[in-house]
């Protein structure tokens, strides 16, 4: 059974389902470039940043921060460091702060993915609901296996393909909308660890500074 066939059989819910399951590939294509540059890049310019920070180097962190800016880590370890000297205190809210404001940049698309996980099986449902409309409308206990049958077999098709369909697009979109949730949960758990390494990192810093202070009032 050819695609156009499968498509014309599927009755009038196929429409919404085509464009359910276009909107869901693009928006997994998107997904899946930015899990995956950040993926790519975000260990080694942490490690780096740190490696710099840990030397004193804040110019050299700073710049290397704001080359990998695209990067949710690299934002918001920028948002603490651009203080000016702040209190450990202010530096771990700056984190904490700027750590909110990327979440709607990771849970992106996440509402439109739920949105097509729950509809693409209620419009297969739907189209089962019209296909056995058509059924029972064509059906003719007078006139079985007369000409009429045919309008029974092109209803019980349209409520077989309607109902495949949309567990198809559906089941696709779970599996994919599944793994970009465990890599949101995943980075959460990423930019705590990081961000806590950094603010020790800080605080260390700040400390040696007050004792640097009090000795040459001394």
């Amino acid at each position: 059974m050819g695609i156009g066939k499968l498509f014309a059989d599927g009755g009038l819910v196929m429409w919404p389902l085509l464009g359910f399951s276009v909107l869901a590939l693009a928006l997994i294509i998107e997904r899946s470039r930015f899990w995956l540059r950040i993926n790519q890049r975000q260990n080694r310019v942490v490690r780096d940043v740190l490696n710099l920070y840990r030397a004193d180097n804040v110019v050299g962190t700073l710049d290397k921060l704001r080359k990998n800016v695209d990067l949710p880590i690299a934002r918001i370890f920028l948002s603490a460091l651009e203080l000016e000297e702040p209190t450990p205190e202010e530096f771990r809210l700056a984190l904490e702060s700027e750590a909110q404001a990327e979440i709607p940049q990771l849970k992106r698309f996440n509402t439109i993915f739920d949105t097509i996980i729950s509809l693409s099986p209620l419009l297969g449902l739907l189209g089962t609901v019209l296909g056995l409309i058509t059924s029972f409308a064509s059906l003719n206990l007078g006139n079985v296996g007369g000409t009429q049958t045919i309008g029974v077999t092109s209803g019980i098709s349209e409520a077989l393909v309607s109902t495949a369909t949309g567990l198809i697009v559906a089941i696709f979109t779970l599996l994919f909308a599944n793994m970009f949730r465990g890599l949101y949960q995943r980075q959460m758990a990423l930019i705590q660890e990081y961000g806590g390494q950094l603010e020790l990192l800080y605080r260390r810093r700040y400390e040696r500074g007050g004792e640097r202070n009090y000795a040459s009032t001394r």
